[in-house]
């Protein structure tokens, strides 16, 4: 059975993606959880389905609002982040890796609060080493470089949402 905080952080990344629906069949469980934006519209819901039971719905509404309700999306940095005074690298040059995001997920770029991070840019890394950690669904995946090179930029921050197929890291490789 699923606590309500589960049920919350769910919903929290559910809000936070680019998803319009989503309904996740809980066998274990033996229930069900259907997520559903609706555009232009000021009440949005969450449904929890246990087997054989009646529907339990649970609504959110909000005030009404004079102005059109817009769906947050989540922010995607696609351009490097760069400290002042460096110089731009070329994602084109055929010398220059990018270690692509495998999942929708939030980039950790440390395996804790306080940790250092796995690489910072200017280190050597080799196929498996780790260069960071994306969180999704409460499930911590290892990302690693999959070449041998240099870090020459970190794409994206601490604790940002990634989409799939998104750039985190170029590497120059040797």
């Amino acid at each position: 059975m699923w606590k309500m905080h589960e049920i919350r952080e769910m919903i929290k990344l559910f809000e936070e993606s680019s998803l319009q629906e989503m309904e996740l069949d809980l066998e274990d469980a033996g229930s069900k959880i259907s997520l559903r934006k609706q555009e232009n519209a000021l009440d949005s819901y969450v449904r929890i389905e246990p087997p054989k039971a009646p529907v339990v719905s649970l609504a959110v509404k909000e005030a009404p609002v004079p102005v059109k309700k817009e769906i947050p999306k989540p922010v995607v940095q696609s351009e490097p982040v760069q400290e002042a005074g460096k110089k731009s690298i070329d994602a084109n040059d055929p010398s220059i890796y990018k270690i692509i995001s495998p999942m929708v997920g939030t980039f950790y770029q440390a395996p804790g609060e306080d940790a250092d991070p796995f690489v910072k840019i200017g280190d050597k890394v080799g196929k498996s080493t780790i260069v960071c950690i994306l969180e999704a669904m409460k499930l911590f995946n290892e990302i690693e470089a999959e070449v041998n090179g240099e870090i020459v930029e970190v794409l994206v921050k601490n604790g940002q949402l990634v989409e799939h197929g998104q750039p985190l890291f170029l590497v120059r490789m040797e």
